[in-house]
């Protein structure tokens, strides 16, 4: 496992690796697939000298590409990556003192700042935001320890895995359901990333790293004060005694770590998988366990495991058991409805629509889009960046049976351009003479929406 390290910044002989949006250097995909091959080979395995990968120039300025081309808020020292790019040095300076700090293990984490965010029922979730500093280590991190942990995973894991998507675990769902496990434990976990246990999640980590220098800045980014800003006045930093932070680089694979043992022991010969022929599909901390049915030894068996064993918490309000034989029962899943619907008299099949919740969020969403405060944007610019939001959300939305709410979604849109379009010009609006409004907004270059062919199954 002896590596050259490059110095300086690294040449730009890149590397595609595993889909990223930044190219890695060759050297760093060499590294990774060597630590990744070694993982596979030797399961038990444990690596005990990492931390120097950690701060080579090549992984530090990947690093920092992979922080700037995701963006995000400063932290709480108000420095963006923007004020980065125009300090003097600019990103080589940062990365050089961070190769230095980290080489003399002198780096030490910044607090995290706490925002709040917007959910649901007007709920608020909390996001921890590192410093870009800090989110530049936290990434060099990632780098080296995410070929190790993923040789590990389970396929049945989709979520924040190179190579691995929510269209993958919802493909999955379905082909299971055909295969009949119509029984389902929909489950929700309360808190999942601000409740698990250090002392657990550190010896999930230590199972496969030995290096105390690597898990020290694992302890240091988990334990990291928390500072928030409360009617513009900056609160005490307190202290975490749980949890990894939303909004951390480091917090997704940590938290897949964590949850990978359920996985793991879900698929053993003693586990459900082996005892009720369930299956189980996770996405982060969404999971769903399928059964032909669930027997109390199976739902016991879930329970212990998460709340007697790995100390979290399900949240009973939102958990259900469905069985979509029945009539109407349905199962919501990372934004889709699944069901059992009768096509014939003799044959039912699974179907996967885009969820009502969803379809909701996206009107909301265009009607901001197309409404008064639009009045007096060009109508080029307007349906330019129109299709540009449709044709992401139909990237997710197209797939499965989504043909009657893409219509719903264009009917929509239709709709309210119409309308938009007659309220703009005092003088009423109307297609050029043997035009319908469908084909003129069309040829205005708003796009409809069609459905995309279904994903395969991981």
């Amino acid at each position: 496992m002896d590596d050259s390290h490059t110095t300086g910044q690294p040449d730009e002989t890149y590397a595609r690796d595993e889909g990223r949006q930044v190219a890695l250097p060759a050297s760093l995909s060499a590294l990774r697939q060597k630590l990744n091959q070694k993982a596979r080979n030797e399961p038990k395995f444990r690596f005990y000298a990492l931390y120097d990968r950690l701060y080579r120039p090549d992984v530090l300025w990947t690093a920092w590409r992979l922080v700037r081309a995701n963006g995000g808020a400063a932290g709480v020292d108000g420095q963006s990556i923007a004020d980065v790019e125009a300090q003097p040095g600019g990103p080589e300076a940062l990365v050089e003192q961070l190769h230095e700090e980290l080489r003399a293990k002198r780096y030490h984490p910044q607090p995290v700042r706490r925002v709040w965010i917007p959910k649901a029922r007007g709920k608020l979730r909390p996001l921890g935001i590192p410093t870009v500093r800090d989110r530049v280590v936290q990434s060099a991190a990632l780098l080296i320890l995410e070929p190790i942990f993923e040789a590990d995973f389970e396929d049945c894991s989709h979520g924040f895995r190179p190579q691995r998507s929510a269209h993958g675990a919802l493909a999955q769902v379905r082909a299971n359901l055909e295969q009949g496990r119509l029984a389902v434990f929909d489950a929700d976990l309360a808190g999942y990333f601000d409740s698990i246990p250090h002392d657990k999640l550190l010896r999930c980590v230590e199972a496969r790293v030995s290096d105390r220098s690597v898990l020290r800045l694992v302890r240091q980014w988990l334990t990291a004060p928390v500072e928030e800003t409360t009617d513009g006045r900056r609160q005490p930093p307190t202290k975490p005694t749980a949890g990894t932070p939303q909004g951390g680089v480091i917090s997704p694979l940590l938290a897949n770590v964590y949850l990978h043992w359920l996985d793991r022991a879900f698929y053993r010969p003693s586990g459900p998988a082996g005892f009720a022929n369930a299956a189980l599909v996770r996405y982060a901390d969404d999971f769903v366990v399928m059964a032909k049915w669930l027997g109390p030894r199976l739902l016991a068996w879930v329970e212990e495991r998460l709340e007697g064993q790995m100390g979290l918490r399900l949240n009973r309000e939102k958990t259900r058991q469905v069985d979509l034989r029945r009539v109407g029962a349905t199962v919501d899943f990372l934004g889709y409805t699944f069901r059992l619907e009768r096509v014939s008299p003799w044959r039912r099949r699974v179907t996967m629509r885009p969820s009502r919740k969803a379809l909701a969020h996206e009107r909301e969403v265009l009607r901001t889009k197309i409404g008064p405060a639009q009045c007096f944007l060009p109508l080029p610019t307007l349906v330019a960046g129109l299709n540009r939001h449709l044709q992401g959300w139909a990237n997710y939305f197209a797939f499965g049976d989504s043909e009657r709410a893409l219509r719903a979604i264009n009917s929509f849109v239709r709709e309210r351009l119409t309308r938009h379009l007659q309220r703009k010009s005092q003088r009423r609006h109307r297609p050029p003479a043997g035009e319908t409004w469908y084909r003129h907004l069309a040829n205005q270059g708003l796009v409809y929406l069609r459905p995309a062919r279904p994903p395969a199954p991981s």
